[in-house]
Formats: C-alpha cells, structure tokens, sequence
C-alpha cells in the first residue's frame, strides 16, 4: 500500500490547509467558542486547526536574529506562575516564551534558545529593573547595553501617587473624603486623556488637597525626562525634579527618588540616539497577551498560550 501526502489537505485528513487558514485568521479576533458555534464544529477541532494555523505563522517568519531585546514577564495563573516574554522590537514581534519563573535560569534558557552566534548579535536590552533579568543579559550578552523600559518606570511612580492619594484619604473624615474617594484613575490618568466629569472632579481635588496637588504636578512633568537628547541634561532635569521634593513630606516619591537613582545608567541610556527604540511595544503587547488571556478563560494548554504570543502581532496568512 503506498501513501500519498497532499499538500492541500491540513495535519488533520479532515481538513484542508485553506479551511484551517481561515478558522485560525477568524480566531484571531474571536474565541474558540464563538468561532466552533459559527462553523458547527466541536471547539477542540477548531483550537487545533487554530494552533496548526499559528505554527505555520512562526515558521514562516523565521528563526529570529534581534538586535534589540524587550524582556517582560506574564503572570499565566494565580499565585505568582509567571513566564518570561521576550520580543525583537525593531520587528516588533514576540520571539520567545518560557521558562518557569521569572528567575535569572530561566532568562538564562533565552540565550540558549538564541545561541551563542545570535546572542552577539544583540547591542540593547529593554526591560524592567527586575535585577534576575539585567543579570543573566549582562552574563550571556555582555556587549548589550541595558535600558529600562519607560512605561514600568511611570508604573512606579504611579504607585507612589496612590500611596500620597492613601495617605491623604486616612487623614480625612466624613465630608472632606468625598474629594479623594474614587479619584485614583482621575490622578493617574494624563489630564488631556481626561474629558467631561473626570477632569471636572480632578480640578476639584486638586485645588482641596496641597499635597495631592503637589504630588500630580510632579508626576505629570517627570515624563520629561525621556525628551532629552544629553545625558548631562538629563540629569539636571532629575535633579531639579528630586529638589522640589524637600519639605513637601511625601515619602513614597522621595522613596522612588532613591530607586531612579540607584538605577540611572539603565535610564540614561535612552539619551543615546541608537537606543531610541519603540518602548510602547512591550506594554502593546501586554495589553494584547491580557485580552486573549481573558477570551481563552478557562483553558490550561500553556502549549497554546505559548503560540498565541509568539504569533500574535504577526501577519495573517
């Protein structure tokens, strides 16, 4: 008896590769239920045909070969189970997923995966100041410089703000809470993001509490410090910034003072006109990986949360 393999037909005999290119192109923007209930099929049919169809997208982009890092990690159930994501941001794609935690070996299994002749390659990493991750870059691709990635940097400070916007409310009784009650979106937000009641209520709050105040001017004008082209004056700008801290009593940014500092080389960096890379990305990503995490509730195939990253910002086929 003689076989003959089909290049029409999918790995599964059922089905051909045109089908299941167009289910997997549907699943992109749908759940697996909603697509099994729009085609009449059982949904375990079509998250295979989905991962067939998500396979042959990373095969055809190829093996990576970055020269720009973004490292960041998923959390991908409760109880602090994290993975490690890493992307090529100058072609703005996910590139790796894995390891156990989010420890220094399992950064260490990245370098693996890219090897040594890749590795070299590599001239910037961007990540967050989780030092397990600047470690196991400095150890494996030492020629890399490190830079921290803006948006987990403004996430602190963001943090500092709502503890000031805590401190403040349990200060407070009866009537004059109602200021802060229900404001830390207002507060975190950008003012020009902010329309209608929202910003209506952020100016209330503001002219009420000094120190609140004081807190949020800070915070909107510290993003300035990504514009500058000079290191020298990237630092002054900082410095001013840190100045305007004394007297005011607000421990949670004296406290993220003390980080930015003990951090700056990985946030000067940016100053370099090589190192102005998209740092939106990682954060884009993010925000993606969180949306089909949401739509896949309920399944536990790491398998296939795995190739919904890896194939998530490339091209349909």
């Amino acid at each position: 008896m003689k076989q003959e393999r089909l290049d029409w037909l999918a790995n599964n005999p059922f089905y051909t590769k045109r089908f299941t290119f167009h289910i997997g192109r549907r699943c992109r923007n749908s759940s697996i239920r909603d697509v099994a209930k729009e085609h009449l099929l059982d949904w375990k049919t079509v998250k295979a045909l989905e991962m067939e169809y998500m396979r042959e997208q990373i095969k055809r982009a190829g093996h990576p070969r970055p020269k720009v890092l973004g490292v960041d990690e998923i959390s991908i159930r409760k109880g602090h189970t994290y993975r490690i994501v890493v992307s090529d941001l100058e072609r703005r794609r996910a590139i790796w997923f894995g390891g156990k935690d989010r420890s220094e070996e399992s950064m260490d299994e990245f370098f693996a995966f890219l090897g040594d002749g890749r590795t070299k390659r590599v001239r910037l990493a961007v990540m967050d100041m989780w030092k397990p991750f600047r470690n196991s870059t400095n150890k494996r691709a030492p020629q890399a410089a490190i830079l921290f990635d803006k948006f987990h940097i403004l996430r602190h400070l963001g943090e500092a703000l709502d503890k000031v916007r805590k401190q403040e409310y349990a200060k407070l009784d009866g009537q004059k809470r109602k200021f802060i009650k229900g404001q830390k979106y207002a507060l975190l937000s950008h003012k020009e993001n902010l329309q209608g009641a929202a910003r209506k209520n952020l100016k209330i709050l503001l002219a009420a509490n000094k120190r609140l105040n004081t807190a949020y001017v800070l915070k909107e004008s510290f993003g300035q410090l990504w514009d500058y082209q000079s290191e020298a004056w990237a630092r002054k700008f900082f410095d001013n910034w840190r100045d305007q801290l004394k007297w005011q009593r607000l421990k949670p940014y004296e406290k993220f003072a003390e980080m930015i500092d003990a951090h700056w080389d990985g946030i000067a960096a940016y100053c370099k006109p090589e190192n102005k890379v998209p740092l939106g990305f990682v954060e884009g990503l993010n925000n993606k990986i969180r949306v089909f995490q949401r739509r896949a509730y309920g399944l536990r195939d790491e398998e296939y949360l795995r190739l919904k990253v890896l194939s998530c910002m490339l091209p349909e086929i």
